[in-house]
């Protein structure tokens, strides 16, 4: 999880301007076909009231992209749906927004970035099934994006899905490039003024012992036996992505028909990469386990070191027994522990089932940092709500974590506490080096930018020529 930076205003500033530009996601952008110069932006019709009525026009055009007048009102809408505050917001600056998107979905196409119909169909169900928990139906979707019909909402959407993944995938192929060496860390570092420097907030560093309640051979097989049917019924024509729909236990892509798309830096287990890439396209693997249950991988798509896949998961049925000797097993542990008989980490290295800890002492490691620092206002919310209380070494209660259907007793222990301070070089080199790449990331997409610009049919119309701009979209 990301570790908050407080930092001065000549920081702050700078990173929160850039990245509202460069990260803002706004869901209602019009992907169109480039049309004439002559075509103004707006035109205003005398109605019998006497009053003039804004009609709608192409305020913008990007390489083959256009940008409307409603556009930008529809962008604003998003933001305050989300809960955003537009007191700050202009005009000007939504439409700077929109045409760097516009930019990075044409640059994408002239790249021959790949973006395929079947992941934009994924991303479109589960969009769609979060809108219409949220509205309340298909019909007051479509009623709210002024469609006619499902079948025209779903032509429009599928469009402007497609067009945001182009958007952020050119984006990741910028700054996926930009890398950082200690020499330039340590120069970042000198350059802030004293005053300036970042506050980091508070941070605990905790360990845990795991408890996996066993499960029986006849219930492994019971998922194995399943999963093979799957295959087998898959091999003979039967839709995979419809099985997973139906009865894949993973939360994250079973409503997408089990759908994920990744390289090898991709942060999956290491059993499910090694099974994935030795698939050859069209291929569907037998069943096979990771930490969270047995799998079956089909490969729908391979491109170089891209695979697009889809997978079904199951995991074994715990019974209420093993959870009753999972639960015996960590009291003890812990009882032993407090009771002086051994450490903390020496029963975690013997004793606890969780491999990634284990050699650690039961040390948990920040995945966005790869440090063991979490900052304690962005924890996650299960582990804050273990460790919050406790004391230095005090033992937490036995509890069982119940996480995408798989079922483990733990123990945690706060190991160290670090107060809030001022950012200091040997002590929060990471931390730093995350604050420097990410301004050597800014400035390669600003580069970007004014290389693109220059190369790329772009015109503004209307009283929008009138903006200050944070590119040149203007070529002045």
């Amino acid at each position: 999880m990301p570790l908050k930076i407080v930092q001065m205003n000549s920081i702050t500033n700078k990173v929160v301007l850039t990245f509202f530009l460069l990260f803002l996601s706004l869901s209602f952008v019009n992907a169109q076909v480039i049309i004439k110069d002559s075509v103004v932006a707006t035109t205003k019709l005398t109605v019998p009231s006497g009053k003039k009525l804004k009609i709608d026009g192409v305020v913008g055009t990007v390489g083959d992209y256009i940008i409307l007048d409603s556009d930008i009102d529809k962008s604003f809408l998003e933001i305050t749906s989300q809960g955003g505050s537009i007191k700050d917001i202009t005009r000007c600056q939504v439409l700077g927004k929109l045409l760097e998107d516009k930019l990075y979905a044409h640059q994408a196409v002239q790249d021959s970035v790949v973006v395929s119909d079947a992941e934009v169909k994924g991303m479109m169900d589960e969009r769609l099934n979060y809108m219409v928990e949220q509205i309340g139906s298909m019909d007051k979707v479509v009623k709210y994006y002024q469609k006619d019909s499902e079948e025209e909402f779903r032509t429009y959407f599928f469009d402007v899905l497609k067009e945001q993944k182009l958007t952020s995938e050119m984006q990741k192929k910028i700054v996926d490039k930009v890398e950082i060496t200690p020499e330039e860390v340590r120069e970042f570092f000198k350059k802030i003024p004293a005053a300036d420097l970042p506050v980091f907030g508070a941070e605990l560093e905790v360990a845990q012992i795991v408890i996996k309640p066993k499960v029986t051979d006849a219930d492994k097989q019971k998922v194995i036996d399943k999963l093979n049917s799957f295959r087998k019924e898959c091999l003979e024509g039967s839709s995979f992505a419809t099985k997973a729909v139906l009865y894949s236990e993973d939360p994250g892509s079973s409503k997408n028909g089990g759908y994920y798309k990744m390289t090898r830096k991709t942060p999956f287990v290491k059993e499910f990469k090694d099974v994935a890439f030795s698939l050859a396209e069209g291929e569907i693997s037998e069943p096979f386990e990771t930490t969270f249950g047995y799998h079956i991988i089909y490969a729908e798509k391979i491109r170089g070191q891209e695979i697009e896949l889809r997978h079904i998961l199951i995991s074994p049925v715990v019974t209420q027994e093993s959870l009753k000797e999972a639960k015996e097993k960590i009291s003890l542990i812990r009882k032993k522990i407090m009771d002086k008989d051994i450490t903390f980490a020496e029963a975690a290295r013997t004793m606890s089932d969780e491999k990634e800890t284990r050699a650690n002492g039961g040390a948990l490691v920040n995945t966005k940092t790869q440090d063991t620092h979490f900052e304690l206002t962005k924890m996650d919310p299960k582990i804050y709500g273990q460790v919050s209380n406790l004391k230095d070494n005090e033992i937490s209660s036995p509890f069982l974590e119940d996480e995408q259907g798989k079922k483990d007793y733990k123990i945690m222990v706060v190991t160290n506490r670090i107060d809030a301070h001022t950012a200091d070089y040997a002590k929060d080199y990471v931390k730093i080096k995350d604050l420097a790449l990410k301004e050597k990331q800014i400035k390669a997409i600003g580069k970007w930018f004014d290389t693109k610009i220059k190369d790329t049919y772009i015109k503004i119309v209307g009283e929008y020529r009138d903006c200050t701009f944070t590119n040149n979209w203007l070529k002045k």
